[in-house]
Order: structure tokens, then sequence, then C-alpha cells
């Protein structure tokens, strides 16, 4: 038997043809080269994009958490005039009240709304609140605010 004599030329051959940075027949992948600058800039705007997306919701926290920070503390300005107040009862967890201030400047506690008062109010309207049962004050309207909840 002869011998196999291959007539393709040893230096136009690779060893590992599969590790070639090019294509090395016709029926090869296509192969280009990296547009190094295109891809950081894609790169770059994912991540601005992304961490543009994590600020935005860590701003609606932070305003969130001020909001709530503004509540808790408008709560206790009101809760503070509420214990300060002069008040002819004995307030009933679970009822609301109504908050005034005197012309003298004095606050008193009442029973009576401010739309039962008709039109001679003899107190200017300071706050709505509710007894709750850990002896707080959920507030429900503010005079601040223009509108009764």
């Amino acid at each position: 038997m002869q011998d196999f004599f291959n007539p393709i030329d040893k230096d136009k051959t690779a060893e590992a043809p599969n590790l070639l940075p090019y294509a090395h027949h016709v029926g090869s992948a296509i192969i280009r080269p990296l547009d190094k600058g295109r891809t950081k800039g894609n790169a770059m705007t994912a991540m601005y994009q992304q961490t543009g997306n994590q600020l935005q919701q860590i701003k609606e926290q932070v305003e969130t958490l001020i909001r709530q920070a503004q509540a808790l503390h408008d709560r206790i300005d009101i809760s503070e005039k509420i214990y300060r107040a002069d008040m002819g009862f004995k307030p009933v967890i679970g009822y609301e009240y109504h908050l005034y201030e005197r012309p003298n400047g004095q606050w008193v506690l009442s029973m009576i709304a401010p739309e039962e008062w008709g039109k001679n109010k003899p107190y200017e309207w300071i706050a709505t609140a509710r007894l709750l049962a850990d002896h707080t004050w959920e507030i429900l309207g503010k005079s601040d605010e223009g509108v009764q909840i």
C-alpha cells in the first residue's frame, strides 16, 4: 500500500482552524472586527440609563420619606396643641374632635365641627382629629390645607 500524499501545502493549513482570527474557508462564519468605540458608547449609554433609573427611584423614595416625615411633624404639632388646649370633657377613643384657636391665642378642643357653628364662628378652626387607641391623634384635616377631610 502506498502512503497517502496530501496535495495541500502544509504552509497553507492550520493545526487548529477554529482558533484563527479570520474565516479559514468559504463556508465559515463572518468574523468582523469589533468597533471598540461603538461598543463602549453603547455600554456607556446603557450604564447612564440604568443608573438614571435607579437615581429616579431613590429620589421618589426620598420624596416619600420627606412627605411622611412632614405628616408626622404635623401630627406631633397638632397633638401638642390638643393636649395643651382647654377641654371641658374627656375625649373618647375613636371619636372626632375639633381644635380651635381663641382670639387671645389659647387653644380649645371641641366636639362641634366648624360647619356646625353657623355664620358666627367664635374661634378659628385649626384642625380636626380622631383620638386613637394609643392616645395619639390622627389628623383628619388642617386649616392650612383649606379643606377638611
